[in-house]
């Protein structure tokens, strides 16, 4: 089993790179970076000034067959009766794709935190890749595949699948 991470759009290398090591300790296979794509402008709504998770998501592509995929992304993104959303996955594809944008201190008006930020990201990505090995949301809250309603959500929960979920992933 190979993780591919794809920056799309501008999201600097050092958070790709910190992100890939810390998925790779929960995944224990092997994470590769790969260059994503820099134009999302098929996927801006300017009316909500936001993405389209959507059609971002619809543009990964996969190159092997037992492989996962994640674009990671520095723009807010949506989906349709949703105000917002941390990511997306297709579960058929095995594509995900994770927004950076909420997940950081300072779009709520407060000083950065580098770390706390890292811990989302590699929460949301960990989510999404569950998404794409067919997990569905958890019960337990502290399980990293439990639904995040908001940033509260994410902080509680741990980067790592519970005892029920973990099995149930096969790489």
């Amino acid at each position: 089993m190979k993780i591919r991470l794809k920056p799309l759009g501008d999201v600097a290398d050092e958070i790709m790179e910190e992100v890939r090591d810390r998925v790779r300790v929960i995944f224990h296979c092997p994470i590769e970076m790969e260059a994503g794509f820099s134009d999302l402008a098929q996927a801006y709504s300017p009316e909500r000034k936001q993405y389209y998770s959507s059609k971002l998501l619809a543009s990964l592509k996969k190159s092997e067959r037992e492989e996962r995929v994640v674009g990671v992304a520095d723009v807010d993104l949506y989906v349709p009766r949703l105000n917002f959303v941390f990511g997306e996955a297709d579960i058929l594809s095995g594509t995900a794709i994770v927004s950076l944008w909420r997940l950081r201190q300072e779009y709520y008006g407060l000083a950065p935190d580098k770390a706390l930020f890292l811990e989302r990201a590699t929460k949301e990505v960990v989510h999404e890749l569950g998404h794409t090995f067919g997990l569905e949301h958890c019960p337990n809250n502290k399980c990293v595949m439990h639904f995040s309603n908001s940033l509260a959500d994410t902080d509680l929960k741990e980067a790592h699948f519970c005892s029920a979920c973990r099995p149930k992933i096969i790489l």
